[in-house]
């Protein structure tokens, strides 16, 4: 099925996004060695599910198809993760540039078969 290998990038991104980022709240004081380590540990999740998720994916879609797919589904998870993990306000050029990734898909699906 073409929406699994989906499933699994966004799932894998929120490994990935946490991986970025969460250390910038939950390891404040934490020496640097120690959260890159965690962030290492925590990233090992995410390709676990990443990889197999571009090998799936690769029989219903285009490598630049499913790179594209990657970015969106990034940018969504980030915002997701940012408004409710970080409590941040997202400002109104997240939105323009989330829509010319909408753009991006829209170029990259409209004459490529998905397979």
């Amino acid at each position: 099925m073409a929406y699994t290998p989906i499933l699994m990038l966004a799932v894998s991104n929120l490994f990935m996004t946490y991986a970025w980022y969460g250390h910038l709240k939950d390891m404040k004081g934490a020496p640097i060695l120690l959260a890159i380590l965690v962030s290492w540990g925590i990233a090992f999740f995410e390709y676990s599910l990443q990889v197999p998720a571009n090998r799936m994916g690769s029989v219903h879609f285009t490598l630049p198809q499913l790179k594209v797919i990657q970015e969106v589904v990034a940018m969504v998870i980030f915002a997701g993760f940012a408004v409710v993990y970080m409590k941040e306000k997202l400002p109104l050029d997240y939105l323009w540039a989330s829509l010319c990734l909408v753009g991006a898909a829209y170029f990259m699906f409209r004459s490529a078969p998905v397979a």
